[in-house]
């Protein structure tokens, strides 16, 4: 293949390059094997990215938009033709790139997956709600479901549909009434017994204790809207029992009472319909997608807006070493001669309500910690200190005090699940859509796998959950299990986006497409590298080209064609040393790669290490997935923060040890993580 001319090579079988010259690519010209997984070596600078997206990428993009209309065309930015003479069998391009690719704060885990999309669907579908005060479903009955109660009765049971009696337009009693008759009613229930409109109207002695006991509310009158026996065989009193419900749900304002009367023993039943979704006398919003939405005002927590934080009095700043009790001073705003007579009123009382004033912050269990902010009888807890400062703001040494504990807090009322709060109120399989964003990815799947669901929710929920199933399988796969779908997406390291990425390529089943991805290992523990080898070998196997710029020796010996651009870098760069199998490479005696790889030529380990004395020493790091740790960090040495990808290593650095030493320093910054 290499000796033949590249006009002579089968486009369909391979991506043709004539003629390359971006940036150092030095008339380039090669044949890359279609829908198998490709990897572009060399050194640093020698012209990989330039070959693979300054080149391929932008070609293969500027090409699928060129197949748009013009109409589309004018709202995408013009995309320049690549220096290259000629290339041929290019399918559609995806650039997957190491690196964060979001600063949104509203962007997560579950909404870059689409996972919480298929979430928002499913809860909107089959969602119950169920009330907070009693536990019960709130259900809002449709005329079938009276229809299908009364045809459950013994039959020849005597139905007496009535609904209240509901005052329209500031009328009287009378009023209405008169009314009534004007619509074709002829009859009203008081007490369980039946009476005529007008008899009732001309007694006015009746009509006078009506009204007495109408001011009482001691009794409610209803409208006697039909009155029939039950036949469920009968389907023309089937009809004009379903127009009758209909006809009380409109007269009662949504409510219906169905008063039973047995042939035998005449006793009365009586069964309250309702067409409003209320439940203990609250009314309850009905499932949508938008009501489980956080992007959106309606189905956002009211007071963050959807953010999951506000800016408050920050507990990590007001509590910054959790290791110390209250006695030795955790409560930092409560130090100084004057301050520290709020703490000494609890210190002295703390045996009248057997509070732990010895115990460690962190050991504190959370009623304890709910007491330490809020008070009791016996001491003004820390929201009451702020609060007083808070009255006290017109002066200044106060004013500079509250700015110094001011931050980002959790939302008190959503708890940072961003939702509305009643949107928690309802439940697939026993569990809200904020617990289970709220679960890692790795219990999700148990969860989902074995949710039992009726017949009718079954049917509904099947395509919903094959969705679901899938993209919580592909993340898992990639070995972000330990994520929540409530993690932020500018929180994450750039080795999980990459694979978040992946993932969602992997979930979207494209065939025939060509993915380039820029180094996916760099970041990646090497136990990672295999499961990112195992994504990209699925992606080539569904029927894309798999081309990776990439240093790896594992992701090198899976490739099923290596490309070595060289020899050294900048002008000394942009050749093709090398292109072939990964045991060909080893034998190869040009590539500098294939020499490192073989082992002719190596990087020797040194034989001296640098000892240290000084240090920077973090205590009770809790960032993310960070669990309590004490940390010393070596000064005037280079030291080495490593771990399996998300193990926290990012969290440590970048979220809690920088951010810390700039505010030591002087500096600025709008967050610091837990410590």
């Amino acid at each position: 293949m290499k000796a033949m001319h590249p006009d002579q090579i089968d486009p369909k079988k391979f991506i043709i390059i004539k003629n390359a010259k971006v940036h150092n690519l030095k008339s380039l010209t090669l044949a890359i094997p279609r829908n198998k997984l490709v990897v572009i070596t060399g050194l640093s600078g020698s012209g990989k990215s330039s070959l693979a997206f300054d080149t391929l990428f932008a070609e293969g993009q500027r090409r699928y938009v060129e197949s748009l209309s013009s109409y589309a065309r004018q709202f995408i930015g013009r995309m320049n033709k690549p220096e290259v003479e000629n290339i041929r069998g290019i399918a559609p391009a995806i650039a997957i790139e190491q690196k964060v690719n979001t600063k949104n704060p509203r962007s997560t885990v579950g909404t870059s997956t689409e996972i919480y999309d298929y979430l928002k669907l499913l809860f909107a579908r089959i969602g119950k709600t169920i009330s907070p005060s009693s536990g019960k479903e709130v259900k809002k009955h449709q005329v079938e479901h009276v229809v299908d109660f009364v045809n459950q009765l013994p039959k020849e049971t005597r139905i007496h549909l009535l609904c209240p009696l509901i005052l329209q337009h500031e009328r009287n009693l009378q009023e209405e009434l008169g009314v009534l008759l004007q619509k074709g009613y002829s009859r009203i229930s008081i007490d369980g017994q039946i009476l005529k409109i007008q008899d009732f109207i001309n007694e006015k002695t009746a009509l006078a204790t009506e009204k007495k006991k109408t001011k009482k509310r001691d009794t409610t009158p209803f409208i006697l809207i039909d009155r029939l026996e039950v036949n469920p065989e009968n389907e023309e009193n089937n009809s004009r029992l379903a127009d009758s419900i209909q006809t009380a749900f409109y007269e009662g304002n949504g409510e219906l009472l169905v008063q039973s009367i047995l042939k035998e023993t005449q006793e009365s039943t009586y069964s309250v319909f309702t067409n409003k979704f209320e439940e203990d006398g609250m009314s309850f919003e009905e499932p949508s997608v938008q009501f489980f939405s956080f992007n959106n005002p309606y189905g956002a927590c009211k007071n963050c807006e959807g953010f999951g934080t506000v800016i408050g009095i920050d507990p990590d700043l007001v509590i910054p070493d959790k290791s110390l009790s209250v006695y030795e001073g955790a409560i930092a705003c409560w130090k100084g001669e004057k301050m520290s007579e709020w703490k000494e009123v609890l210190i002295k009382n703390s045996l009248k309500f057997d509070f732990p004033i010895h115990r460690a912050y962190r050991d504190l269990d959370d009623a304890d910690r709910k007491l330490l902010w809020t008070g009791n009888g016996y001491f003004q807890g820390i929201d009451d200190f702020f609060n007083h400062l808070e009255s006290q703001s017109y002066k200044i040494q106060y004013r500079v005090m509250l700015s110094r504990f001011r931050g980002r807090k959790s939302c008190p009322e959503c708890l940072g699940t961003r939702l509305r709060k009643d949107a928690t109120y309802v439940k697939v399989g026993g569990k809200s859509i904020a617990e289970i964003v709220l679960m890692p990815i790795k219990q999700c799947i148990p969860f989902f796998e074995n949710l039992k669901l009726s017949a009718h929710d079954s049917q509904i929920a099947k395509r919903i959950l094959i969705e679901i199933n899938s993209r919580l399988k592909f993340l898992s796969e990639v070995g972000l299990g330990y994520l929540t779908l409530n993690r932020l997406s500018n929180s994450l390291s750039g080795g999980e986006s990459q694979r978040i990425n992946l993932a969602t390529s992997l979930g979207s089943s494209l065939v025939g497409s060509m993915y380039i991805l820029d180094e996916p290992s760099i970041g990646l523990h090497p136990r990672d590298t295999g499961l990112l080898t195992g994504v990209l070998r699925a992606l080539q196997k569904l029927g894309n080209t798999v081309i990776v710029v990439e240093h790896e020796e594992e992701i090198m010996r899976e490739a099923d064609e290596l490309i070595d651009i060289g020899p050294l870098a900048g002008i000394h760069g942009g050749e093709l040393v090398f292109q072939g199998s990964y045991n060909e490479i080893l034998k190869d005696k040009n590539s500098l790669t294939g020499k490192y790889l073989s082992g002719k030529q190596g990087i020797p380990i040194p034989s001296k290490r640098r000892k240290w004395r000084n240090f920077i020493e973090v205590n009770g790091i809790s960032e993310n997935n960070l669990k309590n740790l004490d940390i010393k960090f070596p000064l005037e040495i280079m030291t080495v923060v490593t771990g399996v990808s998300g193990s926290g290593k990012t969290s440590l650095v970048k979220k809690v040890l920088y951010p810390a030493l700039k505010k030591i320093y002087g500096g600025f910054e709008d967050y610091s993580g837990r410590f």
